[in-house]
């Protein structure tokens, strides 16, 4: 048994995956040897033989002939003749066709006779050296089934189809092409592709035969005889206006061009247009006026020209030449950086001496007007391509490069400069008029005393929305068009507001936004109203006249209605009312006060506190902002380094606005404002039912809450397009974050400032007007059970304020508010309490007031501070028990208070009746079973 072996099992029937498998296994090639190197080597060296050395290699073995014939060889050989990828499979063709030999019609019929000798009077001699027919149909052509196309049947027919048209490249130069012409053919192209053809035939990389150097010297000297030929031709064409001629010549041109170097035809018919010679015709200068102003018109004229001559020259290059070659753009950018840049550096150059606000504006002016080159460009070709549009749009792109270093540092710079000037203007305003004094009349709030704070600050922004959807004039006019028909419309929503919005609305005039094109005296639409400023100087404002639809769902009735009851006369100008002249950067500074010291000095009154927020200067510092950002967007489409900083100005201009926003106005002005607050005495001032440091920083936060909701209009419109607003990260989004944090901190200030100021009123208006006894009243006294005098104002005080507080800020806010409020006066009411003797008679007055007290703060909604007012009014109840016994249960009883208040809490407020010493044994026994007086003894 031990001469048998196991038997192993073995499956009787195969899954067609396994026997695929096995074939795959068996078909994959075994890597073997030849001599003393792997195949592999020996493919590399047939790579790069030279073709008549392949029949000597394929003799010398078995295997290597067999390795010869292996189709990754004359794979590599047929793709470096380029006949695939430059479409000469017809060249071939007709070269072929042309070497076939005609039959002689006269010759007689004959029977072909197979006698095994062959023809030997027509056999060729054979020579030296054999050739690759020759020496590859013994032994490489009998392997190929018929009909079969390999790449070597395939290299083999070009091979013998060019090597017949090498022996004309032996004769003289000068008769080179001549020779040619009878195997290449007549017409231009064909010539040029069977030229191309050859020169791929005689490359490095195949060396077809032994001699393929010289021959293709020889060749290179006959194409540039055949080009300067194929440019004499052009020229006489071009000269005829023969564009049939010229095209057949250029693209023959184009077929022979080696690829380097420029294309000698393309570059000569550019040179020769004469837009690239006539600089002298135009003046950049002719664009500034007597005024030192810009006026574009002359270079309308300009660009007019140029385009006439792009797009004559351009309509005869697109025909002519092949879209590959690329003319068009390279006589382009000719007339970019030779003839329109060579017109926009002397006119850039005399804007920067002028100013830089007129240097900026020739920029992006320029910059527009040059980019109508793209236009041009695109319409010229319906063929043009995403690749070849970007190709157009380098050309001005490249041209305007030198410009924009100086321009996006000039852009930034001359911003800061106008937030200054406007922040100075302001800082001067508000001291000439805090200095003057103001009439009561001309200090009334605007958004406190509107029956509909809201539908005002919805009204504004729609106004402001309107504003922004203006479109700006980047190219300088000498006529404006269409802005008056604007106008109306944009204030027809403000005046709906009335006259008491006057402040901040006069710069959502149109006039003011579209950089002062047209007249506003022309303007019909508008109401003129005059004010007299402190220093006796008019000013204008334009109040549109209603629009015919309500705006954002707005009742027109309740607008009408705001309108009427606001509308107050307008002798004396309200800081808040002013509307500043529009700035220039030549303006003198020298009589501005900008330090905040002499602002605090001046602005002693109260009374002045809403000088401290404009809505004049926000909108200003934000159609500042938004002047640079509509230049800047002209280049919003710039590729690069440029397209970078571009995008990074645009984040730099939106973040220097915020910046001055926030630190040279909001927070100035509510620091301002808190210290106010805080410095107030209520002692001083006869008014009880409010707070006027109060009221006005209720003022401030509406004005600053409508601030707020401009600026994230203004990034919703204007800077979305080009952040990521997700990117928590971006600079733009973190300066906007840190604006609206800094805002919220002023006003949570001003409010705990506020609040402390309107608890201090409060206190004093319950201590002033409480009468002395009036919780013990005589007991012939008549029993009144209303709240009294002292409590009735103090809720209406409150009540006002709280009010007033509504649709500024945000639900958060204001419950946090009314917190704050109620358990200042509940505290307040304690202490109050504490300091009164109060009768029976009079226990029911304090009930009375604690239920005001309560129905006020319910009316809050403020769940703890209700519940909390609600055990307040229920202690009210121990100063109006008789029996001493039942009093003491009451203050033991610690559920009835729900906690809030402890047993020795209430023994506090029962020691405040008026017969306390009559009770205060009976209800210390009660309470404590003990009597002081009796159980205590101090040693």
């Amino acid at each position: 048994m031990d001469k048998f072996a196991a038997l192993e099992p073995t499956r009787l029937y195969s899954s067609s995956t396994s026997a695929t498998n096995k074939r795959a296994s068996r078909a994959q090639p075994i890597s073997r040897w030849i001599g003393k190197l792997p195949a592999d080597i020996h493919l590399l060296v047939l790579n790069h033989l030279p073709i008549p050395d392949i029949p000597a290699y394929a003799r010398a073995s078995r295997a290597t002939a067999g390795l010869s014939r292996d189709e990754k060889v004359w794979e590599r050989r047929w793709n470096d003749l380029s006949i695939t990828r430059h479409a000469l499979d017809d060249t071939l063709d007709d070269l072929e066709s042309k070497q076939k030999p005609k039959a002689s019609p006269c010759s007689p019929p004959t029977i072909p006779v197979d006698d095994d000798f062959g023809d030997f009077t027509s056999a060729p001699r054979m020579p030296s050296v054999p050739s690759l027919s020759a020496a590859f149909t013994s032994f490489a052509l009998t392997d190929a089934s018929p009909g079969k196309q390999t790449f070597r049947t395939r290299y083999t027919r070009a091979h013998s189809i060019l090597n017949k048209c090498l022996a004309p490249l032996k004769q003289p130069p000068h008769a080179v092409l001549s020779a040619l012409t009878p195997l290449i053919g007549v017409s231009l192209l064909s010539q040029a592709r069977s030229l191309r053809l050859l020169g791929f035939f005689l490359s490095p990389r195949v060396q077809p035969v032994r001699n393929w150097d010289i021959l293709l010297a020889a060749l290179k000297a006959a194409i540039d005889r055949f080009d300067v030929s194929l440019l004499t031709a052009f020229d006489a064409a071009d000269s005829r206006g023969d564009e049939v001629m010229m095209r057949e010549a250029a693209r023959a041109s184009w077929e022979v061009w080696p690829g380097i170097g420029d294309w000698e035809m393309g570059k000569v018919w550019a040179e020769k247009r004469e837009i690239l010679y006539e600089q002298g015709r135009w003046n950049p200068l002719a664009n500034f006026t007597e005024e030192n102003t810009l006026d574009f018109t002359p270079m309308d004229e300009f660009m007019a020209s140029v385009i006439r001559a792009l797009e004559e020259h351009g309509t005869r290059a697109v025909f002519v030449f092949p879209p590959a070659a690329g003319v068009l753009i390279g006589f382009a950018e000719r007339v970019a950086n030779e003839v329109v840049g060579e017109y926009i550096a002397p006119l850039l150059t005399r804007a920067r001496e002028i100013s830089n606000a007129l240097y900026l504006t020739a920029v992006a002016a320029s910059f527009r007007e040059s980019w109508r080159i793209v236009d041009v460009l695109t319409t010229l070709s319906s063929h043009f391509s995403h690749k070849d549009k970007d190709k157009a749009e380098d050309v001005v792109f490249m041209m305007f490069e030198p410009n924009m270093d100086e321009y996006l540092d000039e852009e930034i710079e001359s911003l800061k400069q106008a937030f200054e000037v406007i922040c100075k203007e302001w800082a001067r305003s508000t001291l000439a008029l805090a200095s003057h004094g103001l009439p009561t009349q001309a200090q009334q709030t605007r958004f406190l005393t509107a029956q509909n704070p809201a539908l005002m600050k919805r009204t504004v922004l729609a106004s402001f929305t309107d504003v922004l959807l203006l479109p700006v004039t980047i190219v300088p006019r000498t006529v404006g068009a269409g802005v008056v028909a604007v106008g109306g419309a944009v204030g027809g929503a403000v005046g709906a507001v009335g006259t008491g919005m006057v402040q901040g609305i006069a710069m959502l005039n149109p006039q003011r936004w579209v950089g002062g094109t047209g007249s506003v005296n022309n303007a019909k639409e508008y109401t003129s109203f005059g004010l007299r400023d402190a220093e006796g100087e008019a000013a204008v404002f334009e109040i549109g006249a209603d629009e015919e639809g309500g705006d954002d769902g707005v009742d027109e009735s309740s607008m009408a209605q705001s309108s009427t009851r606001d509308t107050v006369p307008i002798d004396s100008t309200n800081t808040a009312a002013t509307s500043f002249t529009p700035f220039t950067f030549g303006t003198s500074q020298s009589n501005v006060a900008s330090s905040t010291s002499a602002t605090k000095a001046t602005l002693a009154p109260t009374g002045n506190l809403d000088l401290l927020l404009s809505l004049d200067v926000a909108l200003q510092l934000i159609h500042a902002d938004r002047d640079a950002l509509k230049r800047l967007e002209i280049f919003a489409s710039y590729p690069g380094h440029y397209g970078i900083r571009v995008r990074e100005t645009i984040e730099e201009a939106f973040c220097e606005m915020l910046g001055v926003l926030c630190n040279r106005h909001l927070e100035k002005g509510f620091g301002i404002a808190t210290e106010r607050m805080n410095s107030y005495k209520p002692a001083e001032h006869e008014e009880t039912a409010s707070v006027a440091p109060l009221l006005q920083f209720f003022e401030l936060v509406h004005i600053g809450d409508t601030i707020q909701s401009m600026v994230q209009v203004f990034f919703d419109k204007e800077l979305a397009p080009y952040i990521d607003k997700t990117d928590f990260l971006n600079v733009v989004v973190r300066e906007k974050k840190r604006f609206e944090n800094t805002l919220d901190d002023c006003v949570a200030a001003g409010l705990n400032a506020g609040t402390q100021v309107l608890m201090n009123q409060v206190e004093h208006i319950i201590l002033t007007l409480t009468k002395p006894r009036e919780y013990y009243p005589p007991e012939d006294a008549p029993l009144e059970l209303g709240p009294t005098q002292g409590c009735t104002e103090a809720i209406r005080c409150l009540d006002t304020h709280c009010k007033l507080l509504k649709g500024s800020t945000s639900k958060e806010v204001l419950e946090v508010f009314y917190q704050e409020v109620g358990i200042r006066l509940l505290a307040i009411l304690q202490k109050h309490i504490k300091r009164q003797i109060i009768s029976l008679n009079g226990g029911f007055q304090v009930i009375a007031d604690l239920n005001a007290y309560y129905s006020f703060i319910a009316s809050l909604k403020v769940p703890n501070i209700t519940a909390d007012f609600s055990h307040l009014k229920m202690l009210g109840h121990v100063f109006v028990v008789e029996d001493a016994k039942d009093l003491a249960q009451i203050v033991r009883d610690v559920t009835r208070y729900g906690g809030a208040y402890r047993p020795e809490d209430i023994y506090e407020f029962i020691q405040r009746r008026a017969d306390w010493k009559k009770i205060e044994k009976t209800v210390d026994k009660t309470m404590y079973n003990l009597s002081f007086k009796e159980d205590c003894i101090v040693c």
